[in-house]
């Protein structure tokens, strides 16, 4: 039961960069009651985050209050000595950040990273804290608390590293919990893992949760409220059921209009020969060693076997950890299989090196992360023209009109060619990444999470580039993500994933309309999916049956 009296209201806050620059958050308000989930929407730059931020101190020194008063279990923060900054952070509000590797120090123990706290805030031993921490850590579902006191955190996954990090931000039990994109980069049963432990641990001490996020499925499903920004300005807010199902401003509708949606099914031409295919191919990882032992090789993929067809988009989901980033990359000779073959248009490429040679040209790859794939001491114009260096028989003026061609495919016109990664948005980055791989015209492109990072409208726009580029290309895609939403929309055949093997494959039709093994339905299950209505909103639906 959520109590009357809010606990954080926000009234008419006002952030600029320095003295007399831009405005990042424009006379913003909002309140949150203990108890209560508000949810913060809106593009990369809407002013979210640090509106958020704010609420702890938290905002970078070249950013200044302006005006405005936040409030928080009536006392005023924007004028809060530091002493008492300090002492409210943690104890009294919490937060748990995007990407836990980077606010979790690799060189610490986890145990002592979760005892730092507990030290600062609560007059307790240290039999008392690691009791604490341990029964924290069952809570949160690491099945060897012992263990996990004594590691550190590049030994566990993304998932578990999340909920550590929201073990050391629950174990004061804060009033007020500020969840900064808690599950941006996870798959979606895990995902839903991590949300669902959230909600029960802030409803065990009515804590109050401000959720940052751009995934508006996730919002419907766990906000009572939302509050849209767009450019510094909060431009709608209200109840969730009515802001997505009636929207008023432009913005809000645009958001929700961007929404993966699934296309009608494709009818593609019947080929004799598949244009790449995998037969038994097995991945094992070396074991260390060490002095007195040698560990096991762990093999990542079982005997994997499947095909694309020319022109057709396969999509592969599982769960972190199910091989599916491993299968992509052994077939695009970035790992050595250690069993297996792959055959390029019906003919084995390590038969010889003309062979193999043909298809490393013409399979091209799109990364997770185009900022780290993209060499920033070269321009834009080097990036992509790069891979037409190996073209027999181009000269330097074909070289220069494709390059132009393939930037304005991407809608990268003049001056692009020019800047460097880290001068453009990450939208831009990824149409880059694009580009590069389109640019010596592949016949087989495989695109790793090619949209996970990017917010709804951004993602929206390389969607449709990417769509629009495979149609007038023709080229053949492997397109591996944990977005089902993203999945559905792009996919012809669907593989799904787990613990190395392929458990279910199908039609797009097929997978998301009739799964047939528990694992696919469990994944269908984990995330609420959004619908059109006749009003011009959106409403919440599951794809199978509603969660308790």
């Amino acid at each position: 039961m959520t109590s009357t009296k809010p606990l954080l209201e926000v009234d008419g806050l006002t952030l600029r960069i320095g003295s007399s620059g831009r405005t990042v958050v424009n006379n913003v308000s909002f309140s949150v009651s203990p108890g209560e989930i508000v949810g913060i929407v809106g593009e990369s730059g809407s002013g979210k985050t640090l509106a958020a931020r704010a609420v702890m101190g938290f905002i970078p020194p070249a950013v200044r209050p302006i005006s405005g008063s936040i409030c928080f279990d009536g006392e005023e923060v924007t004028t809060m000595a530091p002493k008492r900054l300090r002492a409210i952070r943690g104890a009294k509000v919490g937060m748990v950040f995007q990407e836990p590797m980077t606010s979790l120090n690799p060189s610490m123990l986890i145990g002592r990273q979760l005892e730092e706290g507990l030290a600062l805030h609560r007059k307790l031993d240290a039999n008392g804290r690691r009791e604490l921490i341990l029964d924290m850590l069952r809570r949160v579902g690491i099945r060897d608390p012992d263990g996990a006191f004594n590691a550190y955190p590049h030994q566990y996954s993304g998932g578990m590293r999340q909920r550590i990090m929201l073990a050391s931000v629950m174990l004061l039990k804060p009033a007020l919990l500020l969840a900064d994109e808690p599950t941006t980069a996870l798959d979606a049963v895990v995902q839903r893992d991590v949300m669902e432990l959230m909600v029960d641990l802030t409803k065990e001490n009515s804590t109050a949760v401000l959720l940052i996020s751009h995934d508006l499925g996730m919002v419907a499903r766990y906000c009572s409220r939302i509050v849209v920004m767009c450019q510094g300005d909060a431009v709608e807010q209200g109840e969730s059921e009515d802001i997505l199902a009636r929207p008023q401003h432009p913005y809000t509708r645009k958001l929700l209009a961007a929404m993966p949606h699934r296309e009608p099914a494709r009818d593609l031409p019947e080929a004799a020969t598949p244009l790449v295919s995998v037969d038994g191919l097995v991945v094992d990882y070396g074991g260390r060693q060490g002095f007195f032992r040698k560990e096991q090789p762990k093999r990542a993929l079982h005997g994997i076997s499947l095909s694309v067809k020319p022109g057709e988009v396969v999509s592969v989901v599982g769960g972190s950890g199910s091989g599916k980033t491993t299968l992509g990359h052994a077939i695009a000779g970035l790992i050595k299989p250690s069993e297996g073959a792959i055959l390029f248009n019906g003919k084995p490429i390590d038969k010889s090196e003309t062979a193999y040679w043909d298809y490393r040209l013409n399979c091209q790859m799109v990364f997770q992360d185009p900022y780290s794939s993209l060499d920033p001491r070269m321009t834009i114009g080097e990036l992509v023209g790069e891979p037409l260096r190996l073209v027999k028989g181009m000269g330097s003026a074909e070289k220069k009109a494709r390059l132009a061609e393939v930037l304005g495919e991407v809608g990268l016109g003049d001056g692009f060619a020019e800047r460097y990664p880290h001068e453009l948005s990450g939208g831009q980055r990824q149409r880059v990444a694009i580009a590069r791989a389109i640019i010596r015209r592949p016949s087989f492109v495989i695109a790793d999470e090619p949209v996970s990072a990017l917010d709804v409208t951004v993602r929206a726009q390389v969607l449709e580039l990417f769509a629009q580029l495979q149609k007038k290309h023709g080229f053949s895609c492997l397109f591996i993500s944990h977005d089902l939403g993203v999945v559905e929309q792009v996919s012809d055949r669907v593989v799904v994933m787990q613990d190395g093997r392929i458990v279910e494959e199908g039609t797009r039709d097929q997978i998301f309309d009739a799964p047939q093994h528990d694992y696919t339905r469990k994944l269908l299950s984990a995330v609420p999916g959004l619908e059109s209505t006749e009003d011009g909103g959106v409403r919440l639906f599951w794809r199978l049956s509603e969660p308790a």
